[in-house]
């Protein structure tokens, strides 16, 4: 493995921050998350049409650029140190590789290339608020109890009357960018109670009856979250039958969210010490900067490592996200936390003050460790799928001679 960035990776991160410099400080996210979109729809399509964001991991015969997981890392570890607020996360991360897995060929050329231009916003619709167990990250998806396990709650899906299509009924309480989204990926259930599944179902919420959509009160506000409810509405199923995978879908995507998740993460922690550094060059007490004081250097060194070593894991789960992404996320959201916190504190009464910008970080620290973690349960699911809790396996019955056999083995 060689862990330099390449050209073309250092050129996409190169380019994004400059744009991103321009475009988005911490004014301009204020101002984008106050609209009825919740991001700058201008800079959305700039980002699309001149860099090619959200397609930056879609294959090359659908319109994206080709590049792999590690570059679409780069770009959302430069999305996270502005924070800037769009619909990447949901579009790109959720939303369209599990429409390239499950989506059949027509799907797939009708959705995937307008995602990759810009054109289309799509996100990721579960029931409650249950995303990082649907993705596998903090639970066993497999079971479906996360959708409601086909009894009440969660979301039902019907056939519909001889049309073909499927009829979808009940809620989905917390949908990122659910509120602006073009067209949403809903998790729900078919077959009642006795034989429950779990299908993915494609609903255009513009043209489709009985969708109502609300915008929710978020505590970060650069990732706005929605509630959807749907009352018998239109829906085309995702892929060509009702046989396929759809949880171990999710799961499998959940690796790749997961590391795409922790480079942003990383990447607002990253932004916070940098931001926190400068202040304490500047700020002066008793007479001298007061990151001359050796308790502010080791308290900031420390912060330091933490960082590093969550970018390391971030770009190690880039590369090889099955075994890494669930404990590269607990590691940079835990970083992310730490790193705020020690933000608001170290720019004292000004970092307590709501409207500075420390908050901003802080924020998201806690709010995406609420929709993606908490980071103990995303280490304790890594722990239980690594067997790092599972007994010893159980020994066959001993036979006559079995007793004299143990003894000479010990004895060794």
């Amino acid at each position: 493995m060689d862990a330099a960035f390449t050209a073309e990776q250092d050129e996409i991160r190169r380019t994004l921050r400059e744009l991103l410099a321009e475009h988005c400080a911490p004014d301009d996210v204020r101002s984008a998350v106050r609209t009825a979109d919740g991001y700058d729809a201008a800079l959305w399509r700039r980002l699309a049409q001149d860099l090619g964001l959200p397609g930056l991991a879609l294959p090359q015969e659908y319109g994206g650029v080709g590049c792999g997981l590690t570059e679409l890392a780069v770009a959302c570890e430069e999305t996270g140190r502005a924070l800037l607020p769009s619909p990447l996360i949901a579009t790109a991360v959720l939303a369209a590789p599990l429409i390239a897995a499950l989506g059949t060929d027509a799907q797939r050329t009708a959705l995937l290339p307008r995602i990759a231009a810009g054109e289309l916003t799509a996100t990721l619709a579960v029931p409650g608020g249950s995303l990082a167990t649907a993705l596998g990250l903090t639970g066993d998806p497999t079971d479906g109890s996360w959708a409601g396990g086909g009894r009440a709650g969660g979301v039902q899906a019907r056939p519909g009357a001889g049309d073909g299509g499927w009829r979808l009924y009940g809620e989905a309480a917390q949908v990122l960018d659910g509120h602006s989204a073009e067209l949403l990926l809903v998790a729900a259930h078919a077959g009642g109670f006795p034989r429950s599944r779990t299908l993915l179902f494609l609903v255009r919420p513009d043209t489709a009856a009985g969708v109502v959509r609300a915008r929710r009160t978020s505590l970060d506000e650069t990732r706005p979250l929605a509630r959807i409810e749907l009352r018998d509405t239109e829906a085309e199923l995702l892929g060509a039958d009702d046989t396929a995978d759809v949880t171990g879908a999710l799961a499998s995507a959940g690796h790749p969210v997961a590391a795409l998740l922790a480079a942003q993460a990383v990447g607002a922690a990253g932004s916070a010490l940098e931001r926190t550094v400068e202040y304490v060059k500047a700020r002066e007490q008793f007479g001298r900067a007061i990151g001359s004081f050796q308790a502010v250097k080791h308290r900031l060194a420390d912060l330091y490592v933490q960082v590093q070593a969550a970018r390391s894991a971030a770009y190690y789960a880039a590369w090889d996200p099955a075994d890494a992404g669930g404990l590269a996320l607990a590691q940079a959201l835990e970083a992310l936390r730490i790193t705020t916190a020690e933000a608001v504190q170290l720019h004292g009464g000004l970092g307590f003050t709501w409207e500075h910008e420390a908050h901003l970080y802080f924020k998201r620290a806690a709010a995406d460790e609420l929709l993606f973690g908490p980071v103990h349960r995303l280490r304790d699911h890594a722990a239980q799928l690594a067997g790092l809790f599972a007994g010893p396996a159980p020994s066959a019955p001993a036979g006559p001679s079995a007793p004299a056999a143990s003894s000479e083995r010990v004895a060794v």
